[in-house]
């Protein structure tokens, strides 16, 4: 099976990362600019899965290809603008007209994103975000290759921050599943535990912890411990309204 044959090998990778590889580019989108009028709110997206791309060899062959848009695109649009971000450390420089943030299974944060993400949420921000421990969705690149996916969440500090850790369970059953309660499609997913040091953050964790609901600070966070949710659309489950859930949960004032 795909995701428990990767345990070893995304582990390691992971470990690289952490100690430097993730300062290195992953991802780059079409620059294509997109109109904002001076008072339309904006969805930050900060994200190693190709939402707004298609897993390209190059800018070229991305521009010239003929995939249809991720489903979860026009989702997202409907709450605003979308703006890629390729670092959180302006964050704090951006938040007047995000109307949220979402992070699907980001990079590693540096130093000075944790500090950024973090101030802006206290500061009244929302965020969405999806952490697998183990990510189940393929990719047309190799392991190493920095194009590729993070198969390895790696949020640790966040998370303790707001008072929370993940785990995973390599002996759960296998293949997509919804969890009861939730109404969310996960495949093999993590599990999201309170953790003591959380600092002035109130987190609700739901069924088989797979959402935390928190409220940190001023603002607010909806973690995921799963971004399977995210795969390429299925009709067995409802993806459309399940992401669109998280998100009224996470950006409501």
């Amino acid at each position: 099976m795909r995701k428990r044959g990767l345990v070893l090998a995304g582990a390691i990778i992971g470990l690289l990362v952490a100690v430097g590889l993730y300062a290195l580019p992953r991802h780059a989108s079409p620059p294509v600019p997109v109109p904002v009028a001076a008072d339309q709110k904006m969805v930050g997206l900060f994200t190693s899965l190709p939402i707004l791309w298609s897993e390209q060899a190059d800018l070229r062959a991305m521009l010239d290809a003929d995939d249809p848009p991720h489903w979860a695109r026009a989702v997202l649009a409907r709450y605003g603008a979308i703006r890629a971000l390729d670092t959180l450390a302006g964050l704090g420089a951006a938040s007047p007209k995000l109307a949220g943030l979402v992070l699907a299974q980001p990079r590693p944060l540096r130093a000075d994103e944790n500090v950024a993400l973090d101030r802006w949420v206290r500061n009244g921000g929302r965020v969405l975000v999806f952490a697998d421990p183990l990510l189940t969705q393929d990719s047309a690149f190799p392991l190493g290759d920095r194009r590729r996916p993070q198969d390895v969440v790696l949020l640790s500090p966040i998370l303790a921050r707001w008072g929370l850790e993940l785990h995973f369970d390599d002996a759960q059953p296998s293949g997509m599943r919804e969890i009861a309660g939730e109404r969310i499609a996960v495949r093999l997913a993590g599990e999201l535990a309170p953790r003591s040091g959380g600092v002035d953050s109130r987190c609700m964790i739901g069924e088989a912890g797979l959402v935390a609901r928190c409220r940190i600070g001023g603002g607010r966070a909806v973690i995921v411990a799963d971004a399977a949710l995210l795969e390429p659309a299925t009709s067995a489950y409802p993806q459309e309204s399940a992401l669109s859930a998280l998100l009224d949960e996470a950006f409501a004032r």
